[in-house]
């Protein structure tokens, strides 16, 4: 699982700017974006890079837990 969306939505970019900077197209990213694809190493590299953070943020470690919405 990757926290692209929570980063795009934090800072207020846009999916489609993304996919422009990334040169890919907005399905893919929104695969990226939704969970239902996980981008290569290479990619998620470059988005970090893009994003201007370190890869590791973009990543949740499968045993942190979703916070409680409460």
């Amino acid at each position: 699982m990757n926290r692209i969306k929570e980063v795009l939505e934090e800072r207020g970019i846009k999916q489609t700017w993304l996919a422009e900077k990334l040169g890919k197209s907005f399905c893919i990213v929104n695969a990226y974006v939704c969970n239902r694809r996980q981008p290569s190493i290479e990619v998620l590299f470059e988005i970090a890079e893009i994003l201007d953070m370190d890869a590791k943020e973009l990543l949740r470690s499968s045993t942190e837990q979703p916070h409680p919405s409460h």
